[in-house]
C-alpha cells in the first residue's frame, strides 16, 4: 500500500508540475505573440526603454513579494501534511498582511522614485513606463499569497489559469495601449522636436500598462476561485480540531525566516540582469560604441533573446513551483526515498524538455526570428545561437534551487547564487576588455553564471540529502535524442524552404516534425519507459499510442 500511495504523489506531483508548465507555455506563447506587433510600435529603441522599466520592476518584485508563492506553499504544505488545517489558514492570513506591507511599500518606492531609477540606468525615456508598474507590485504581491496558497494545497489548477488570464489581457491591453500612447508621443515630439524619443517613450508605458491591468484582472479571478473554495475549507470539521494553534507572531516570524533565504537567493540570481545592463552599456560607452548601437543591442538582447529562451526555462519553473511543496511534505514526513524520486522526476523531466528546446534554438534560430519579429539580422540569429546552452543551465538551475529550499537548506542557493554572480561580473568585464565582442559578452556571462549555479547546487544537493545524481538517463539519453532531431531539422527547413520557399511553413514543419522525432528517438534509444510516460499528462494516450505503431 505505502508503494502505491508514493507512485501516487509522484504522479500527482507532475501532473501538477505539467499542468503549471503547459500554462506556463501557454502564458509565453501569448507574450511572444504579442511582443511581435509591440515591438513593430515601439522598435528596438522603445524596447530598450519598455525592458530598462521592466528591469527596476523586477527588482523591487524580487525584494517586495516574488518569494511569497513559494514560501507559502511550503509552509502550508508542512502543515496540512501534519493535519494542521486551522493553522495552514493563520499562515495564509498573515502573509496577506505581510504581502500588502511590502507590495504598498514597493509601489511607493516605485512611484516616488522612477526618475531616480531610470536616471540611474542612463535610460530616463522609461520613467513613464516604470511609473506605471508601480501599482502592479502591491497586486502581484496579493496575488502570488492567493497562489502559494493553492500550491501548498497541492493544486496548481488556479495558478495556471490565473496566468493565462492575466496574459491575455497583458496582451490586449498592452499592444492596444502602445498604439494609442505611441501616437500621443508622437504628436508631443512634433511640437519639442523630438518625435522618435517621445513616441518611442510613450509607446513603451503603454506597453507596461497591459502588465498592470492583467495582474489586476488576475488577482480579480483568483480572489473568486479562492472565495468559492474557503467556504468549503473552513467548515471541514478538521479545522475547529485540538491541535495547536501557531500565534500571529510565531506565524509572521517564521515567515520572515523562511521568506528572507527565498527572497534573497531569488533576488541574487536574478538581480544579474540589471547589472548586466549598467556594467554593459557603460563599458560599451567607454569602448566608444555608440549610443544608438547599444541601445539596438540591447533592445534585441532583451526583447527578442530573453524572450525566446524564457519560454522553455518556464516549464522548468513551473516544475520548481510544485517541486517545493511536494519536497517538503515527504520531508515532513520523513521518507527519504520519496525525496530523492522527487527529486530525480524534477530533473529528469525538465531535462527531457530543455535539451530539444536548446537545439531546437540553435538550428532554428534565424528562421524563429524571422517567423516572429519579421527579423532576418544575422546579429539577432547569432545571440540565440551562442545562448541557446542557457536554456539547459537555467532550467537545472531553477529547479535544484527549489530542491535545496524544499529540503530546508534555505541558506545554501543564496551562497550558491551569490559565489555565482561575483564569477559571472569577473566574466563578463574581462569578455568585454579582453574579446570585445560586444553584447555578446553578456549572452556568455548569463551562461556561465547558470553553469555555475548548477554545479554548486548539485553539490550542496548531494550534501545535504545524500542525493547521488543519474546521468545516463537524466542528461546523456536526452542529448542523442535532441542531437538527432537537431540534425534532422536542419535537413528538414531546407527541404521545406526547396518545395515551397515560405518561411513560416518551413519552420512550423520543421518544429512538428522535429518534436516527432525527437519522441520517437528517445523512447527508441530506451531513454523513456512506459512508466515513465504515464506519468506526463494524458500519458495513458501517449503510451497506446506509441504501443500502436510498435515503439513500445
Amino acid at each position: 500500500m505505502d508503494s502505491i500511495n508514493k507512485k501516487k504523489t509522484k504522479n500527482d506531483f507532475l501532473l501538477q508540475g505539467s499542468i503549471l508548465a503547459i500554462a506556463s507555455i501557454i502564458s509565453r506563447i501569448i507574450g511572444l505573440i504579442y511582443r511581435v506587433p509591440l515591438t513593430n510600435i515601439i522598435g528596438d529603441d522603445g524596447n530598450n526603454y519598455y525592458s530598462s522599466a521592466y528591469d527596476v520592476y523586477n527588482i523591487l518584485l524580487l525584494i517586495s513579494s516574488y518569494s511569497l508563492p513559494l514560501a507559502v506553499s511550503k509552509l502550508v504544505a508542512a502543515r496540512m501534511s501534519r493535519g494542521e488545517r486551522k493553522n495552514a489558514y493563520r499562515i495564509f492570513k498573515g502573509a496577506l498582511i505581510f504581502a500588502i506591507v511590502t507590495g504598498g511599500a514597493a509601489f511607493a518606492i516605485v512611484w516616488f522614485g522612477a526618475g531616480f531609477f531610470t536616471n540611474l540606468l542612463a535610460t530616463p525615456q522609461s520613467y513613464l513606463a516604470l511609473k506605471i508598474l508601480g501599482p502592479t507590485l502591491l497586486i502581484v504581491a496579493v496575488m502570488g499569497v492567493i497562489r502559494g496558497f493553492f500550491q501548498g494545497m497541492g493544486t496548481m489548477v488556479p495558478s495556471a489559469l490565473s496566468q493565462i488570464v492575466e496574459q491575455i489581457v497583458n496582451a490586449v491591453v498592452s499592444v492596444g495601449a502602445a498604439y494609442v500612447l505611441f501616437n500621443y508621443g508622437l504628436r508631443i515630439g512634433k511640437v519639442v522636436g523630438n518625435e522618435k524619443e517621445f513616441s518611442e517613450s510613450y509607446g513603451a508605458a503603454g506597453g507596461t500598462l497591459g502588465t498592470t491591468a492583467g495582474a489586476f484582472v488576475s488577482l480579480l479571478f483568483l480572489t473568486g476561485v479562492f472565495l468559492l473554495f474557503r467556504k468549503g475549507f473552513v467548515s471541514k470539521r478538521s479545522f475547529t480540531s485540538k491541535k495547536r494553534v501557531e500565534s500571529y507572531s510565531s506565524i509572521f516570524a517564521v515567515l520572515i525566516f523562511t521568506i528572507v533565504p527565498v527572497l534573497l537567493s531569488t533576488t541574487v540570481y536574478n538581480i544579474s540582469s540589471i547589472i548586466d545592463q549598467g556594467i554593459f552599456k557603460n563599458l560599451a560607452l567607454f569602448q566608444n560604441y555608440s549610443e544608438s548601437d547599444i541601445s539596438t543591442w540591447w533592445g534585441i538582447f532583451t526583447g527578442k533573446y530573453k524572450v525566446l529562451i524564457n519560454v522553455p526555462i518556464a516549464i522548468s519553473s513551473a516544475i520548481a513551483a510544485s517541486c517545493v511543496p511536494s519536497i517538503t511534505s515527504a520531508l515532513a514526513q520523513k521518507d527519504k526515498e520519496v525525496v530523492h524520486s522527487k527529486i530525480y522526476s524534477a530533473l529528469r523531466f525538465v531535462m527531457i524538455i530543455a535539451f530539444p528546446c536548446t537545439i531546437g534554438l540553435a538550428v532554428l534560430a534565424g528562421p524563429i526570428l524571422t517567423l516572429l519579429f519579421g527579423d532576418t539580422r544575422a546579429l539577432s540569429a547569432l545571440m540565440i545561437q551562442v545562448g541557446a546552452i542557457s536554456v539547459i543551465f537555467y532550467s537545472i538551475s531553477t529547479v535544484s534551487n527549489a530542491v535545496l529550499q524544499g529540503i530546508d537548506k534555505m541558506s545554501a542557493p543564496v551562497k550558491n547564487a551569490l559565489t555565482a554572480l561575483v564569477l559571472h561580473i569577473i566574466a563578463l568585464v574581462a569578455i568585454m576588455f579582453v574579446f570585445k565582442i560586444g553584447v555578446f559578452a553578456v549572452v556568455i556571462a548569463n551562461a556561465i553564471f547558470a553553469l555555475i549555479m548548477c554545479v554548486l547546487n548539485s553539490i550542496s544537493i548531494h550534501a545535504y540529502s545524500g542525493y547521488v545524481q543519474e546521468y545516463r538517463y537524466t542528461y546523456l539519453m536526452p542529448l542523442i535524442a535532441s542531437v538527432v532531431m537537431g540534425v534532422c531539422v536542419f535537413a528538414l527547413y531546407r527541404f521545406f524552404m526547396m518545395l515551397c520557399n515560405i518561411n513560416a511553413v518551413s519552420t512550423m514543419l520543421s518544429i512538428i516534425f522535429g518534436a516527432v522525432i525527437y519522441a520517437v528517438t528517445l523512447v527508441k534509444i530506451g531513454g523513456l519507459s512506459e512508466a515513465e510516460l504515464k506519468n506526463f499528462p494524458k500519458g495513458e494516450s501517449l503510451v497506446r499510442i506509441f504501443k500502436k505503431v510498435h515503439l513500445l
